[in-house]
C-alpha cells in the first residue's frame, strides 16, 4: 500500500505561482509512474501532468503546457508540480496519484492505483 500526502496548495492571484508537493510512502517509489489530476466543483477529475519512473519522461495536458513542470526526487519519495502564470480557471482540488508501473500509460484516473487526499488551489482574478 502506498500513501500519498499533498501539500503546497493555497490562494494566489492570477499570474502567480505555486509549487505542489506529494510525499509518498514505500520503498519502490522510483518505479512508480506519478501524476497530478485536478477536479473543479461540478466537473470531472482531469489529468494535469505525469512523470514516469526510471528516466522520468514527462507528459502534460494541453492547458498547462508551458506553464507547469512536473518533477520527482526519488531519494525523498516526492513528486512536485510547479505551476506558473496561474489563471482563475486553474482553481480546483489537485490530487497526486501513483501507478504501480514504471510507465505512464493513459491519462485517465482509472490508470492510477493510489491517490492522495487532495490540496485546494484557488486563483483569484
Amino acid at each position: 500500500q502506498v500513501q500519498l500526502v499533498e501539500s503546497g496548495g493555497g490562494l494566489v492571484q492570477a499570474g502567480g505561482s505555486l509549487r505542489l508537493s506529494c510525499a509518498a510512502s514505500g520503498r519502490t517509489f522510483g518505479t512508480y509512474a506519478m501524476a497530478w489530476f485536478r477536479q473543479a466543483p461540478g466537473k470531472e477529475r482531469e489529468f494535469v501532468a505525469a512523470i514516469s519512473g526510471g528516466v522520468g519522461n514527462t507528459y502534460y495536458a494541453d492547458f498547462v503546457k508551458g506553464r507547469s513542470t512536473i518533477s520527482r526526487d526519488n531519494a525523498k519519495n516526492t513528486v512536485f508540480l510547479q505551476m506558473n502564470s496561474l489563471k482563475p480557471e486553474d482553481t480546483a482540488v489537485y490530487y497526486c496519484a501513483a501507478r504501480k508501473f514504471i510507465l505512464v500509460e493513459g491519462t485517465t484516473p482509472g490508470a492510477y492505483d493510489y491517490w492522495g487526499q487532495g490540496t485546494q488551489v484557488t486563483v483569484s482574478s
